[in-house]
């Protein structure tokens, strides 16, 4: 199907087709109908598999047919996010698809890490506020939002809102809500927590769940090397300059070690930086936008960090440090080989996490011929 059969505004159907988008995907088909129709809704999906979209056209959709009204800070919808980044890429998506539109459409995020009073003057007249659960409760508690118009509200990454323990938070805004919304939970995993959080706060949802088919990963280019932790600091360079790797995605456990990861690289002439929640959000986005245009060869960061990196078509993702979870190591090996273009993702294995990591493998239904390091020269 085309993203025309959705009767969508022609306006907003021009901004699909000149971003490029033809086909919909399967998330997509299932749920913007749900979405326009005004139903609470359940939304289980991978990372990359166009979640966004599902909400942000229909609510546009909505916002056209519905104008009018005094400009307040009463914002008609609200949009919660875990992280600073997550916020960033979700009001970038609002503003290009909310382009040329008849009726001028504001959206705006909020978050934490950089000074509030600009974003207490500009919240005025926003229709739709994308915010982290913390920046938010700071603005209405100094009466910079009033959150009684919400119409709809979309928890974005719900998953990782809940892992990051703002479940307390979460539950203060709700109660500062109107009753009667629309509620609109989208995930990439379905835990117990978000199982919780939908009986409180859905109505009847329509649950709609996209089998995470890790089998259909044959884009992605499965590699391993077995190495001791001292030795993966020689291994990744190594591979970076013999592979004339330009733009590559290190993924790593911890800020500290992504920090160190990212000095060692750089005193070897390699261009990295490291990207984490300790780093202010102007280093961050710095480093996300040079990371993007290609201006910085390695962007070395923590799986937190990672769900704000959309880049199409990335062609290396290196796994520094193995995750703790399958469901995460797929969510990092998804940032490659996507858009119908290979990709190619390595792994570093210690001895000791053999185990692991077939565990891994056996979810994804996989299997990789692993390298020993120990029998290659750098």
């Amino acid at each position: 199907m085309s993203f025309a059969e959705f009767n969508l505004h022609p306006s907003i159907l021009a901004n699909v087709t000149s971003l490029g988008f033809e086909i919909p995907t399967p998330i997509q088909v299932q749920a913007i109908p749900v979405v326009v129709e005004g139903q609470d809704l359940l939304g289980i999906a991978k990372t990359g598999s166009g979640k966004t979209a599902c909400f942000v056209l229909p609510i546009l959709d909505q916002i056209l047919k519905n104008t009018g009204g005094e400009r307040s800070r009463q914002p008609k919808v609200l949009v919660l996010v875990p992280t600073r980044e997550l916020a960033i890429q979700v009001v970038e998506v609002f503003k290009e698809l909310s382009r040329n539109l008849p009726e001028p459409v504001k959206s705006m995020a909020v978050y934490g890490g950089v000074s509030i009073n600009p974003q207490m003057k500009s919240i005025y007249g926003v229709d739709i506020l994308i915010a982290t659960p913390g920046r938010l409760l700071d603005l209405q508690r100094s009466n910079a939002v009033d959150l009684t118009k919400v119409k709809r509200l979309v928890l974005d990454e719900a998953d990782k809102m809940l892992n990051l323990g703002f479940k307390k938070e979460m539950q203060e805004i709700f109660e500062l809500l109107p009753k009667k919304r629309q509620n609109l939970l989208f995930s990439a995993t379905l835990s117990d927590q978000l199982t919780e959080i939908n009986r409180v706060l859905l109505s009847d949802p329509v649950v709609i769940e996209i089998e995470d088919k890790v089998d259909e990963v044959e884009l992605i280019n499965l590699s391993g090397y077995f190495v001791s932790d001292e030795r993966k600091g020689p291994l990744l360079r190594h591979l970076i300059n013999k592979q004339d790797m330009k733009q590559v995605l290190v993924f790593t456990s911890s800020g500290i070690k992504a920090d160190k990861v990212a000095g060692k690289l750089s005193k070897n002439g390699i261009n990295a930086i490291s990207i984490h929640g300790r780093k202010s959000q102007s280093a961050r986005s710095g480093a996300l936008e040079k990371f993007k245009s290609g201006k910085l060869q390695v962007l070395v960061a923590t799986d937190l960090i990672s769900r704000g990196i959309d880049i199409n078509e990335l062609p290396y993702v290196i796994n520094y440090e193995l995750p703790r979870s399958p469901k995460d190591f797929v969510h990092r090996v998804g940032r490659t080989g996507r858009a119908k273009s290979e990709g190619l993702a390595i792994t570093f294995v210690t001895r000791e996490e053999t185990h692991h990591f077939k565990v891994i493998l056996k979810k994804m239904k996989r299997y990789i011929d692993m390298i020993d390091s120990e029998t290659l020269e750098f």
